[in-house]
């Protein structure tokens, strides 16, 4: 294998052409030679259970009905920690920067289009399916909805739409859509390049930073503006480690962080915040911030090439579908056994992560894989066959 270090060279200018460079010039291929960067499918693992511990024993709510009891109580120390799980939340947004930058390189805009529907979808409307029919069961978990929102939720445009959505977390696939389709406009429609990746990151934090301080809600919800540094900050971290150390796109990185640790300190901190879960340090937040964007800078780095468990790809791939699921079904899994069956707390927790995981490898196995491959195949295969019929049709 080549000596990485000689390898990476620091570059203060951009490259002289948009090209690939020859070692570059299979999408997503890594500089040390490796078809796939295992560390962040690790990552993405432990941003999913960053969520999922905020979900049951980091916050109120309904989670708290599920247990019967405050899980402040129930878990005093975890809770203390868990109550920053929701910034895993950010972890993802940082991690799929980098993942779709690498997986749109060399791919058209229709590559691109197919690739993120085949992958979506599938596994999100078993999960719209299976909460739906928890929340009729035991409509404490979550509040069933209407024929006609049940439908809309399966376009995953619910949220703009207005109508009540079936998964909580959906809101963050909200935010990765107008992600993907601000870089598909800017980016992938004329090809990923370097220089257009950057330009799009230039753009992208300025405008967020424009329109964060206006009234006009219509703006905000266009540019992203509390999280396109997370986004760009990711995105950047894949130019260098395609490209090497580069000034401005270390630069863009550091601004990424700065303007994201502010927004979201603003968003989840306050110093006159009341209740048993509001309570947190503005200090624990900057750090976790921080090491979200340092764990994926190593990678950028090369610094986990070592971490070639195949392992940690099985873990990847239970992430989305582990995410989909996790929070009311997991809150259904809590109220049955921990109320129901009176299972000890700690028993309870561990078993509920247990069956979300065994859920969710279910779920990749059965549905996400073999669905998104036809799915994909049969976006590919009538793509193919559209200019004959335009032809025919005149």
């Amino acid at each position: 294998m080549t000596d990485t270090t000689a390898a990476r060279t620091t570059v203060l200018v951009p490259p002289a052409r948009d090209e690939p460079r020859p070692a570059e010039t299979t999408p997503g291929r890594s500089r040390q030679g490796g078809d796939r960067l295992r560390a962040l499918d690790g990552m993405r693992i432990i941003a999913a259970l960053m969520v999922c511990f905020y979900h049951y024993t980091g916050r109120g709510g309904t989670v708290s009905e599920s247990w019967g009891e405050s899980p402040r109580a129930l878990f005093p120390d975890l809770s203390s920690i868990a109550v920053y799980g929701n910034l895993g939340v950010e972890f993802f947004f940082v991690i799929s920067g980098f993942v779709i930058c690498m997986s749109c390189w060399g791919r058209s805009l229709g590559d691109f289009f197919r690739s993120r529907v085949s992958r979506l979808y599938p596994a999100y409307w078993v999960a719209i399916v299976l909460v739906t029919a928890a929340s009729l069961v035991l409509p404490a978990v979550a509040k069933p909805v209407r024929l006609d929102e049940f439908l809309v939720n399966l376009t995953m445009l619910q949220q703009p739409a207005g109508a009540h959505r079936v998964l909580g977390v959906c809101w963050t696939l909200w935010v990765e859509l107008r992600f993907y389709l601000l870089f598909a406009l800017f980016v992938v429609w004329r090809g990923a390049t370097y220089r257009r990746v950057v330009l799009f990151c230039c753009l992208w934090l300025v405008a967020g930073v424009l329109t964060r301080g206006t009234d006009l809600e219509i703006l905000r919800e266009i540019t992203v503006d509390s999280y396109a540094p997370f986004f760009t900050g990711g995105l950047a971290l894949y130019l260098i480690h395609r490209y090497g150390s580069d000034l401005l796109l270390w630069g863009i990185v550091v601004i990424s962080w700065l303007l994201g640790q502010y927004y979201v300190t603003g968003d989840m901190w306050s110093p006159d915040a009341t209740g048993s879960f509001a309570q947190r340090s503005p200090y624990v937040i900057l750090l976790v911030v921080t090491l979200a964007f340092a764990s994926v800078a190593a990678v950028a780095l090369g610094w986990f090439r070592w971490a070639g468990w195949r392992w940690l790809t099985t873990a990847g791939a239970l992430t989305y579908p582990f995410y989909l699921i996790h929070e009311h079904l997991g809150w259904f899994a809590i109220r049955v056994l921990h109320r129901k069956l009176d299972v000890a707390a700690p028993v309870t927790l561990l078993a509920t992560i247990a069956g979300m995981l065994l859920l969710a490898y279910a779920i990749h196995r059965l549905v996400e894989r073999p669905g998104g491959k036809l799915l994909k195949r049969v976006l590919v295969k009538q793509a193919r066959e559209l200019p004959a019929r335009l032809k025919a049709t005149g």
